[in-house]
Formats: C-alpha cells, sequence, structure tokens
C-alpha cells in the first residue's frame, strides 16, 4: 500500500531516508515493523482468502454493502446480526484426491474470513437481506422511517 504523503513521527516532511533528518527511534522501528516479510515466510502460509474488500454506500432511504468475494456458493457465508453488530463471514474446505498406479496424491484447503461492522441505530434490523450474484456479496440494511431522508421542500413565508 502507498500513501500520498509520508509524515514521520516528528512531524517534519523531510523524506525518513533523508541525509537532513537522522532516523529517530520510532521511525526505526516503524520502519522496520511496516516492512513486508521476506516471501520465504508468506509464500508457503498465505493460500487462503484475503480480507476482501467492501463498498458502502449510503442512500436516502438505505445502506448497500457490497463485498467482492467471487468463486464461492451461497452456501458458503454465515450472516449474522447480534447488538447491532454485523457479522459476515465464509468457510470454504476444499478436498481433492489423484490416484494413479504408484502414488496417491491427496490436498487439503481451508480458508475463511470474517468482518464485522457496526450498524448506525437508524438501520431498521427487520428488514435487512442479502443476495449473492456474478461474486458480489449485497446486503441491504433499510433505514428506519423516521431516520429516511425527505426531499428538501420550500417553506411559505406568512
Amino acid at each position: 500500500m502507498s500513501t500520498l504523503v509520508h509524515v514521520p513521527k516528528n512531524g517534519s516532511l523531510a523524506k525518513a531516508n533523508s541525509n537532513v533528518n537522522f532516523p529517530t527511534w520510532s521511525n526505526w522501528l516503524d520502519d522496520i515493523f511496516n516492512e513486508d516479510l521476506p516471501s520465504v515466510f508468506s509464500s508457503n502460509f498465505n493460500t487462503g482468502i484475503s480480507l476482501p474488500k467492501v463498498n458502502i454506500k449510503e442512500m436516502p432511504d438505505a445502506f448497500m454493502v457490497d463485498m467482492a468475494v467471487p468463486g464461492l456458493k451461497k452456501s458458503d457465508f454465515q450472516i449474522d446480526l447480534d447488538n447491532q453488530v454485523l457479522y459476515i463471514a465464509a468457510e470454504i474446505k476444499e478436498e481433492s484426491e489423484q490416484k494413479e498406479e504408484i502414488y496417491t496424491s491427496r490436498e487439503f484447503g481451508y480458508s475463511s474470513f470474517k468482518r464485522t461492522f457496526n450498524l448506525p441505530e437508524t438501520v431498521d434490523e427487520d428488514k435487512i437481506n442479502a443476495s449473492y450474484n456474478n461474486g458480489i456479496l449485497r446486503i441491504h440494511l433499510p433505514k428506519k422511517e423516521e431516520a429516511k431522508q425527505k426531499p428538501a421542500r420550500t417553506i411559505k413565508i406568512l
């Protein structure tokens, strides 16, 4: 991920690797922890689903949550609502077996994710619905009647 402007903790706008400013302990530690892990660590363990991207749109009468999760089935998802918190999870288990004359090869795969969203009090929890089509999970969060945006109107002066 790239940022447009990097502002070090000391508040200067100079680049951290500039000859003008010597790195502070906090900049040095930030650089260590913000660097990517070597590929030897990530190549063998990053076989699951990455955290899916979400678009949230507010409309006058509802919120719309779109989550890009291609390649799944409706049955892979679990969507729960508890105490104004929306939980979206998916779990995929794969198993394949290939038999040849001399050997048998079996591979197992397991992937999962879970996202949570705190819902505003304006959402009508009883009318929430979801659909999954063409790799997009869409959750419709209608607003309560009193929270819906009313159209602008002109007030006459008496």
